[in-house]
């Protein structure tokens, strides 16, 4: 198959004959897809879902306003990655909080943090730790060189969400009907491939662990409609260029040693069990919620907004009434339109649209 050009894998998939609907897991899958027009070149009984793969955008509403209510602490520095700064909370947003006086710097790394806190020894840096499995281990080596060089003013709000425990809540929903998944390739470097057996042994469904090229994903389409024609489902790998199936035993090694799963509030999936992390025992100095144990009330997300259908396939972004008309990139309601992996900044930006 790798051998074939893409015109010939699309051949291969519309003689199969198969009418089925696959969801993405994988903002980066997202936005590969929308921007190669995949969608359009597949025969029209398959069926490309977006799900719940953008960490910014599943990040529930009041954890958005905590971190902006952070920002506006006397003496408190919030480090993020870009895409949190934009995203509205109930009132504001961390940009505009930035804008009020509050203190808030775009780091590129968490070890950025590092240096942050060195740069302000008299104020207190919390780094928004945000992402899923793929960016935890790179996190927990921070928080480690942290605690080893004993920096008394850097601490993590930890939002790390878990994709296998979001999926099997997803599935137990019963709201869509789905055929297989297109399983992340960044997060299954990490973890390998066995957390999502769970996919054939209690759901009889097919994944394929893919890259984020539009030939990548092509051949991953192949694959799980091969396995749809022949009632098969298994998790199988494409993307062997990276992905083991046992994972990475060192960057699981020091997850495990900062981190313990917790219950996490997604937006659109409400509380999930086991689908979050928080900070081990040992690294609990480290911890912004200890450290600033702030109340927040009322925290609610804008009157219409679909971005927790969009995140569940329930609707798709042009499906929403804002899309296009009250929500755009230049002026976003939802963390979906916001982050650069968002389902509805990528339909907004390389498909049709009001």
């Amino acid at each position: 198959m790798l051998s074939l050009e893409p015109r010939e894998v699309l051949s291969k998939i519309s003689k199969m004959g198969v009418s089925a609907s696959f969801m993405e897991v994988c903002g980066t899958h997202t936005v590969s897809i929308a921007r190669s027009g995949l969608k359009k070149l597949l025969p029209d009984s398959v069926k490309l879902i977006s799900g719940p793969g953008c960490p910014v955008c599943v990040t529930a509403q009041v954890d958005i306003d905590y971190a902006i209510a952070l920002a506006h602490q006397p003496g408190v520095i919030v480090a993020t990655f870009g895409d949190m700064v934009r995203v509205p909370g109930t009132e504001t947003s961390l940009l505009e909080a930035r804008a009020s006086g509050g203190k808030v710097e775009v780091v590129y790394s968490p070890m950025d943090s590092l240096n942050l806190a060195r740069a302000h020894p008299k104020e207190e840096v919390v780094f928004l730790a945000v992402g899923f499995e793929t960016t935890a281990p790179l996190i927990a080596r921070t928080v480690q060189t942290a605690k080893a060089e004993n920096i008394p003013n850097l601490s993590f709000l930890v939002l790390h969400k878990l994709i296998p425990p979001a999926m099997r809540a997803l599935l137990a929903l019963k709201e869509i009907q789905l055929d297989g998944f297109i399983l992340p390739g960044h997060v299954c470097a990490i973890l390998g491939s066995k957390p999502f057996l769970f996919l054939k042994e209690e759901f009889h469904l097919p994944g394929v662990i893919t890259g984020f090229e539009p030939d990548d994903i092509l051949l991953a389409l192949f694959m799980l409609v091969k396995q749809k024609k022949e009632d098969r489902a298994d998790i199988e790998i494409q993307y062997r260029r990276a992905v083991r199936p046992e994972g990475n035993p060192q960057a699981l090694k020091v997850m495990e040693e900062v981190f313990e799963p917790q219950e996490a509030n997604w937006r659109g999936l409400g509380i999930i069990p086991e689908s979050g992390l928080a900070l081990r025992h040992p690294y609990w100095d480290f911890d912004a919620r200890r450290r600033f144990p702030l109340k927040i009330m009322g925290s609610r997300e804008y009157p219409a907004c679909g971005c927790g259908e969009v995140l569940r396939g329930v609707i798709s972004p042009q499906e929403c009434p804002l899309f296009g008309r009250v929500c755009t990139p230049d002026s976003p309601v939802g963390p979906c339109m916001v982050s650069s992996e968002g389902s509805c900044a990528a339909a907004y930006h390389y498909e049709e649209h009001p």
